[in-house]
């Protein structure tokens, strides 16, 4: 089977466009490509496949076998693979994936995709919809007990759960602790992506992700997304802000109730696996 292995901010993946998911245990291929000693490498595979209701469909298999609705990094990625391999050419196209219809519109220069923006739709911020326990209503600035301390977060949906943990200093091994005991957390019933943002200004922040179903990821699209939403909610930054991550930078504008994000997509190698 061939494949290419491409990144947003150092969130790799493994895309291909040749295999029918019915053939395969897409759990046990996502495992068994993405083991960085074994495998390919990467911190999930997306399929690139035909759709029925959109100009092509994307579906994605975290490295631990687990199927996300949608990440954001992922999205550019297959947006620069659709265009790049001429399954689309056209500059802004619709992407049927597990959290809806996303549109991205590519930025192209002498032929080259320089940095794909993406409507990701409308943060949802009622508890149900995270989905999360308790009481309704919204998840902003609440007191959370992980193992007996207590954090401040706020929760929402962005395509898939995001829960936000404002810091200005916290080491790496305590991200790890941290991120993996709120990811579990009982009070999330599928489960959470978790992010630690560190405020800079009112439109700059620095963003580091625990991610549900993969770990420690160098960037994450949609929590960069969440991210930009849970400052603005605590009147933390405006509703433009400038993501800063291990490897470069995510514009986020939330504007209309939408939130938009621009950044780019780099392919790495391309090559050949039996599976």
């Amino acid at each position: 089977m061939k494949f290419q292995k491409m990144h947003g901010l150092g969130n790799d993946f493994i895309l291909m466009d040749e295999i029918d998911p019915l053939k395969y245990d897409l759990a046990a291929l996502a495992i068994k490509l993405c083991d960085r000693h074994q495998g390919v490498g990467a911190d999930g595979i997306i399929l690139i496949l035909p759709s029925e209701i959109a100009d092509v469909k994307m579906r994605i298999i975290n490295s631990d076998g687990s199927e996300a609705n949608m990440c954001g990094n992922g999205i550019r990625c297959f947006a620069k693979y659709v265009y790049d391999n001429q399954i689309n050419t056209s500059k802004s196209f619709t992407i049927e994936t597990g959290a809806g219809i996303m549109i991205p519109e590519l930025i192209v220069e002498d032929g080259k995709v320089l940095f794909v923006k993406v409507n990701m739709g409308a943060p949802h911020l009622e508890r149900s919809q995270i989905p999360m326990t308790g009481a309704p209503g919204n998840v902003i600035n609440e007191t959370i007990n992980i193992a007996g301390n207590d954090y401040k977060i706020t929760s929402l949906l962005m395509g898939v759960p995001h829960t936000i943990v404002f810091a200005d200093h916290l080491a790496e091994e305590d991200l790890i602790t941290l991120g993996k005991l709120i990811e579990k957390h009982p009070s999330f019933t599928q489960g959470t992506n978790v992010n630690f943002v560190e405020v800079l200004n009112d439109h700059e922040v620095n963003v580091r992700t625990w991610e549900r179903g993969a770990g420690r990821t160098l960037a994450c699209g949609t929590g960069s997304c969440a991210s930009a939403v849970a400052a603005s909610l605590n009147d933390l930054t405006g509703k433009e802000v400038t993501v800063h991550l291990a490897l470069g930078d995510l514009l986020i504008e939330w504007k209309d109730g939408l939130v938009y994000m621009t950044g780019s997509a780099n392919h790495v190698f391309e090559g050949e696996i039996e599976i």
